[in-house]
């Protein structure tokens, strides 16, 4: 009976969605006109760009703008793009804003070479000198000058890739764009976002991203999407990379084809062409006329590095308004419907459309339609999980925030006290043949889940160091960065450290409303009690550990220090929790594995992968410890 009332309940609210989305649908085309237009760029070449303008005429109107290497589509006048009323855009629908969707230069329907995050050029001369940053100032330009009834304001925003786009359209300079939101935005591809964390490949989200078809070459434009791809003939991406094997033999699998990719593969260290692609070194040059909100999720699988940092070098580089804003999300989750939940951890509440109506929205209207009061959104609005609460600040980190060290033991033990014990040290063995899984499931893609997945699999692994405190007795907040500083020995002369903050759940812990659970039937949630949660995880490649540019082997068996940061956190430790942290030195097939032998890993073979000892040093001469930025 109760299944019935389940599967009746959800039939309901699925009627009542799509009936919704139809009445929505027939409003925008009542209310809005579609155009295609091909915007010319200063060098000559011409951008596809779709228009929905209003029909209202009463007023004027701003635009909000979004450019994308992904399709403007769907391609025609008479057919409209299904995300204004099946997303959140349906908001700016009823404030009347004009929509611009455009193909960057290089994709789809527009002119031009595409290239990968082009770098921005602070020094152009002619008009043959352009970048993201230009091709945006003058969309902007035509737009304002040749789509009538609008009011000379443009906002942009876009997430992910678009999140790049969005941070080059704020450094564009163009006095109409009055505000520009990049969210989840790439920022750094070689340190934290994507492909690369602290020079770790990450192999899986870039085979997966390149191979799929989206680093072909488009000799013409087009509006039919590419068939050309590569695909892996098995359902278990743990074995089919482990397959595979080294990282040239994914090289001979993609051919001469895959232009960026190849400048992976020529690109090992932290150089000048990695330099140039650094979004943070041009912040600097966002004009104070211009407001920048950055958006990003706490658990955001591919770009929590970006948002942290892209508003960390705006605050330090520019002189405009910037603000933050960090909810309990997946990647691209505060653009949906719905916020209440990411895998097996619960928020309390959607905070998607808490963030939409309460902030963005009003972001928006207040700089480009001259419409609200935002005096009360701070100047970072932060959602921390575990207390499932927004809290807001006018600096982040927070002032009140205090680096504290937490030190590991022997015998597994967590505490903020300096062990005594002389030549103590925690020790395993690395081996490339069986790495450490990412996930406890089986996956062929990979999942944006495990941003909070149990890690209860990985303690149970002798490749896997776990240190947790003692039950807290009081609750433990933590706001900032996260730093590493591992004290460790190695046998051979290279290894990866994988440094886990995890918050481990009370045994008899069970969400509110929900029963406990002695097994794990199809379709009921997952017992909860005793749930090593993954708060954040972040690798470090050891042969960085002096400098990203100048990579440098271990000696082996001889002490050293691998420091390292991990992106923000915002969670409190609930009294009655406990806090780990867990050490592992491969994270598989999420980040590709280091042969743990002093060689280029792009070039080398399977025979050069081999076993490795690793030590973790907890004594008083050698105090392997985590700085955790305790919110006071």
């Amino acid at each position: 009976m109760r299944k019935l009332f389940l599967f009746i309940t959800a039939l309901f609210f699925l009627l009542s969605a799509n009936a919704q989305n139809e009445q929505d649908s027939a409003w925008l085309r009542d209310n809005y006109t579609k155009k295609e237009v091909m915007i010319p760029m200063r060098d000559g070449v011409k951008l596809f760009t779709c228009l929905y303008i209003p029909k209202d005429a009463t007023e004027k109107h701003p635009f909000i703008m979004g450019r994308t290497p992904y399709s403007c589509s769907p391609y025609g006048e008479d057919k409209f793009n299904r995300s204004l009323w099946i997303s959140h855009r349906r908001y700016y629908a009823r404030e009347n804003y004009i929509f611009v969707f455009q193909d960057v230069r290089g994709r789809w329907a527009s002119e031009g070479t595409f290239v990968d995050v082009r770098p921005f050029n602070p020094n152009k001369k002619t008009p043959q000198d352009i970048d993201e940053a230009s091709d945006t100032y003058d969309t902007i330009d035509w737009l304002i000058k040749n789509v009538e009834n609008n009011n000379g304001n443009v906002g942009v925003t876009g997430i992910s890739y678009p999140g790049f786009y969005s941070t080059m359209a704020a450094l564009s300079g163009h006095p109409a764009l009055k505000a520009v939101s990049p969210q989840a935005p790439v920022t750094d591809w070689f340190q934290g976002d994507d492909f690369h964390h602290n020079g770790v490949f990450f192999v899986m989200d870039g085979w997966a991203f390149y191979s799929s078809g989206f680093g072909y070459p488009r000799p013409t434009p087009t509006k039919v999407a590419p068939r050309q791809n590569i695909n892996i003939p098995d359902n278990d991406n743990y074995e089919s990379y482990l397959r595979i094997g080294a990282l040239k033999n994914f090289m001979t699998l993609t051919g001469d084809s895959l232009t960026f990719w190849k400048d992976l593969y020529a690109h090992p260290n932290y150089d000048d062409w990695w330099k140039a692609r650094n979004v943070r070194n041009f912040a600097n040059n966002v004009p104070n006329g211009t407001a920048t909100m950055i958006v990003g999720g706490l658990f955001d699988a591919e770009d929590c590095f970006g948002a942290w940092r892209t508003y960390e070098a705006i605050e330090k580089k520019a002189k405009n308004t910037n603000r933050l804003v960090m909810g309990p999300w997946f990647h691209g989750q505060w653009a949906s419907l719905d916020g209440t939940h990411l895998g097996n951890v619960r928020f309390g509440a959607n905070t998607s459309t808490w963030y939409q109506n309460n902030v963005e929205i009003p972001f928006f209207n207040y700089y480009l339609k001259g419409k609200g009061d935002i005096s009360k959104l701070a100047e970072a609005t932060i959602f921390f999980s575990g207390a499932n609460e927004w809290k807001q600040f006018e600096t982040w980190p927070p002032a009140n925030k205090k680096d504290e060290r937490i030190y590991l033991q022997a015998d597994g033990k967590l505490g903020w006290e300096k062990p005594a014990a002389k030549n103590s040290f925690s020790e395993y063995v690395s081996d490339p043949a069986h790495p450490v899984p990412y996930t406890e499931d089986i996956h062929f893609t990979r999942t944006r889940d495990y941003m909070t997945d149990d890690q209860r699999f990985a303690s149970r692994r002798t490749d896997v160091l776990s240190f947790q405190t003692d039950v807290l007795s009081n609750d433990l907040t933590l706001a900032g960065t996260v730093v590493a500083d591992l004290l460790t020995s190695i046998s051979t002369t290279d290894a990866d450290f994988v440094v886990k903050v995890i918050d481990v759940f009370p045994d008899d812990f069970k969400y509110p409303g929900t029963e406990m659970t002695q097994s794990r039937d199809a379709g009921r949630m997952v017992p909860m009690g005793g749930y090593q949660m993954l708060v954040r995880g972040e690798i470090m490649r050891g042969r960085f550990r002096k400098s990203f540019s100048a990579p440098e082997a271990f000696k082996p068996n001889k002490v050293e220090e691998v420091k390292f940061e991990l992106p923000d956190v915002a969670h409190t430790f609930k009294k009655g929790h406990r806090l780990m942290i867990q050490i592992q030195s491969s994270w598989f097939p999420l980040a590709d594995r280091n042969p743990q032998k002093f060689v280029n890993i792009y070039e080398c073979n399977d025979s050069d992968f081999q076993k490795a000892s690793i030590k973790i040093y907890h004594d008083g001469t050698n105090s392997s410890n985590i700085v955790l930025p305790v919110l006071k």
